[in-house]
């Protein structure tokens, strides 16, 4: 008997097999690795109970470590000791002559157990080590070719409850994928393949009738709605009378009875006689439904009943052979269904129409509605899906595999239920079928867009950035996010981490992070993502990833957040965050606010090279101006020559700030109406001359040449007087004079918040010409107008009788939170 007193770390043995042929001994640790050791693992109320199998020849006895009691019991009522990345120490000695051989389906772990020889004697030794992977595991003991010992393990996880985690990440990618896979079919049927060597398991056609049992009913009644049918020829007897037109049947008919023919006084001549028939056979057209189309139909609810009771005689079998309890609600839908399909069979509609006796091709079930959809639903239930690539084929019992697919699906899914799914390429076809792109060397994408902004959102799976100055990247999922008004993407790094340090007591990540969280290595490639996925942007390198972030698997969501690492994210957009499938607020929370905050808001985010502040503020304020053209001489001399002249006494102050120059065309001149050029300072003269008759002082702007904007900026019954003064920013994304009036920073953080959503928003003034205005009215999207008080700093959005007051405050800090109130009150 072997016992380990309370908290000790050592090895201990962990299943003692005793047979006639051989003694078998495993050694390991038998605590959870979540935990410091033993004495705290016996204390959790963990109640799993780890499946230990033992077959073979001459067993006497079994003894498996009792975490409880402390030692080597009889129980097979056990909790788990075995563990992924755990060593466990294998040893193996006969008891005769016999040769022993270990046999694992695995190689490396079937050559970890070797041959050992001790003076004149022999044993099996080695260590076995399930890294990452979980569930059972089997390994055999053989003399030559005959199996003398069969031992099955249960590893568990050792970062994921088993019961909650890991089976949930199973489900939810299983799911998933169909899912995408059900979405694909939809849109390319006819394109996708259907597997053609036989029928799916059993439990592949449940899901599938369960998926789509509805969709079939609702194509069987559109068919009875609109019923395909054909216009039928018959023949009824009549008098001789009332025959007219005859075909090749009726006259074939009289021609084989020449009694029926009698003598008339009007008739048909014949031989000197006028003879008429008493009877003969008339042409009667009848619509019918009983089609080849409409009888297939009917074939295909016969064949689904049929499967439909194999599955519940199986399911009834089967539970009476295992002593269980058929689950009623199972079999509860099953006889549901197969109720609804013999009805569809036996109402009047169906009955008329007979079976099936011979092949069909006919484009009606292709292309006819109702026919084309029961077909397919038909043909994916019968014949089911070639799913194919490595998440299939993978050994399930890879976590840390599974943990990153999981997380970039979950992402996906986050994402789809907010935003509109536009398209995917995780699930693609080949000749073979479909097969799910989800592979170390494969890019995949889910290309989602919003549904009020219509903003794009692309988030990619192990994207590959090649074109880097130093080496290339790829980190797991890359989620890039389009706003409005800027030509660029914003780019955010989330990598899926199977790892986790438990800040074990007395280690130096207690010490200094106290709770449970991702490795710093992790939080260091994070950087390295961040600093080296650049763009060279007209000379200088500039960033394109603004945040990188560790996904790892922990639970505890509330304590984290008092973690440094969730801290960190806020400081500078590099950070970690917890992320299983009963743990997903965080991540939500970020990606939402990710998605809904304006460029702008972002831009601040995250930490700039030195020197960036400044620059950036230089460049927000380049101001131009924007002066009046009232003639069309000028305008064609203004533009020809490179120039642009005002009298200066028209000029105020703060007009020398100006770098650039916009012309502003007033109706009527050269077809063009609006501002639609604009060009940098080179000179500035002041000369004395004529100006519409007058002989004044001027200032004359030279400018190197024109630039034409990106689109004209409407009057929308505005004009300028004369000037005025706005910013390049401003000039370049301005569709309508009104928003050149725009100064100060919550006007313009306001106005590109109400673009985002609509190109149609309008801006009203207090003023006619812009350069006369001193404030605006209202900003105006759809129904809902918008007005700044700036008296008492409020924010006041006005829909029909319902009023929403928020604070400038709100604007300046949370602008994301602003827009957030304004997509509720659009959707409302």
């Amino acid at each position: 008997m072997v016992s380990l007193p309370s908290g000790s770390r050592e090895d201990v043995e962990l299943v003692r097999i005793e047979t006639h042929d051989l003694s078998l001994i495993i050694k390991g640790k038998p605590y959870h690795q979540r935990y410091e050791g033993l004495k705290q693992y016996r204390l959790m109320d963990f109640h799993d109970t780890m499946e230990f199998s033992i077959h073979g020849k001459g067993i006497q006895k079994i003894e498996v470590y009792d975490v409880n009691q402390q030692q080597l019991v009889d129980s097979r009522e056990l909790r788990p000791i075995f563990f992924e990345n755990g060593i466990y120490q294998v040893i193996i000695m006969p008891k005769n002559e016999v040769e022993l051989t270990f046999y694992h389906e695995h190689p490396l772990l079937r050559q970890a157990i070797s041959k050992v020889n001790v003076a004149s004697q022999y044993m099996l030794m080695g260590n076995l080590q399930f890294q990452n992977e979980v569930g059972l595991s089997t390994f055999e003991i053989r003399s030559e070719k005959e199996k003398l010992l069969e031992v099955t393990l249960e590893i568990y996880p050792s970062k994921l409850d088993y019961k909650n985690d890991y089976k949930k990440l199973l489900e939810e990618v299983n799911d998933e994928i169909y899912n995408l896979a059900y979405h694909f079919i939809r849109k390319t049927y006819l394109g996708a393949t259907i597997k053609l060597d036989g029928t799916p398991s059993m439990a592949e056609f449940y899901r599938l009738i369960s998926k789509h049992f509805d969709q079939f009913l609702q194509a069987v009644k559109r068919i009875e709605l609109q019923p395909h049918h054909l216009l039928q020829n018959s023949y009824v007897k009549v008098r001789g009378d009332q025959l007219s037109k005859l075909d090749s049947r009726g006259r074939a008919y009289l021609r084989k009875r020449p009694a029926l023919f009698v003598e008339v006084e009007k008739g048909i001549n014949v031989q000197n006689k006028t003879l008429m028939p008493t009877e003969g056979l008339r042409i009667k057209k009848e619509l019918t439904n009983d089609t080849l189309e409409n009888r297939f139909i009917k074939l295909m609810m016969s064949r689904l009943i049929h499967k439909l009771s194999d599955l519940l005689d199986r399911l009834l079998n089967q539970r009476r052979w295992m002593n269980e309890k058929p689950d009623s609600d199972l079999i509860e839908k099953i006889n549901k269904m197969i109720k609804q399909l013999e009805i569809k069979q036996k109402s009047p509609f169906w009955k008329q129409i007979g079976m099936l006796d011979r092949s069909v091709y006919s484009l009606v079930l292709q292309m006819a509605p109702g026919y084309r959809d029961a077909y397919q639903i038909f043909l994916t239930v019968s014949k089911g899906l070639t799913l194919q690539g490595k998440l299939y084929q993978m050994s399930l019992k890879d976590v840390a595999t599974l943990y990153e697919y999981w997380t970039f699906l979950k992402l996906g899914q986050i994402l789809n239920k907010k935003y509109d799914l536009v398209s995917q390429d995780i699930i693609k076809v080949n000749r073979e079928g479909l097969f799910v792109n989800l592979e170390s060397n494969r890019t995949a994408r889910r290309i989602f867009q919003h549904p009020i902004t219509k903003e794009k959102i692309i988030l990619t799976y192990q994207k590959y950035e090649g074109n880097l100055p130093t080496i290339p990247q790829k980190p797991d999922t890359m989620l890039s996010i389009e706003k409005k008004g800027r030509d660029y993407s914003f780019n955010y790094i989330f990598d899926a981490k199977y790892r986790i340090d438990y800040a074990q007591e007395g280690s130096y990540y207690q010490s200094r992070y106290k709770t449970p969280g991702p490795i710093e290595d992790d939080i260091n490639t994070m950087h390295r993502y961040r600093d080296s996925i650049v763009i060279a942007n007209n000379g200088p390198f500039e960033r394109t990833a603004f945040g990188a972030y560790v996904l790892f698997p922990w639970f505890e969501e509330d304590i984290y957040q008092e973690h440094h690492f969730y801290k960190s994210i806020d400081k500078v957009n590099i950070g970690a965050l917890p992320f299983l499938p009963n743990a997903t607020n965080l991540v939500e929370q970020i990606i939402e606010r990710l998605i809904e905050s304006s460029p702008e808001e972002i831009q601040k985010e995250g930490i700039l090279p030195k020197g960036t502040k400044e620059q950036w503020f230089s460049d927000l304020d380049e101001k131009v101006l924007v002066g009046l053209v009232s003639s069309n001489e000028d305008y064609l001399s203004f533009v020809q020559k490179g120039y642009y002249q005002i009298p200066i006494n028209l000029l105020k102050k703060g007009w020398q700030d100006a770098k650039y120059i916009g012309l502003y065309v007033k109706n009527g001149i050269a077809d063009v109406n609006g501002v639609n050029m604009y060009g940098t300072i080179t000179d500035i003269n002041f000369v004395q001359g004529h100006i519409n008759g007058k002989n004044e002082e001027y200032v004359k702007f030279q400018v190197n040449h024109w630039n034409n904007l990106k689109q004209m900026i409407r009057p929308v019954n505005y004009g300028i007087a004369s000037y005025i003064i706005t910013s390049i920013n401003i000039l370049k994304d301005a569709k309508e004079l009104p928003e050149l009036f725009m100064k100060s920073k919550n006007e313009i953080v306001l106005w590109r918040m109400i673009r985002r959503i609509s190109d149609k928003a309008k801006v009203t003034l207090n003023r006619k010409n812009i350069d006369e205005a001193t404030n605006i009215d209202s900003y105006f999207i759809k129904n809902i107008s918008i007005h700044i008080e700036k008296g008492t700093r409020n924010i006041v959005f006005n829909k029909l009788n319902q009023k929403i007051i928020l604070n400038l405050n709100d604007l300046e800090r949370q602008p994301s939170f602003v827009f957030k109130t304004l997509l509720k009150l659009l959707e409302e």
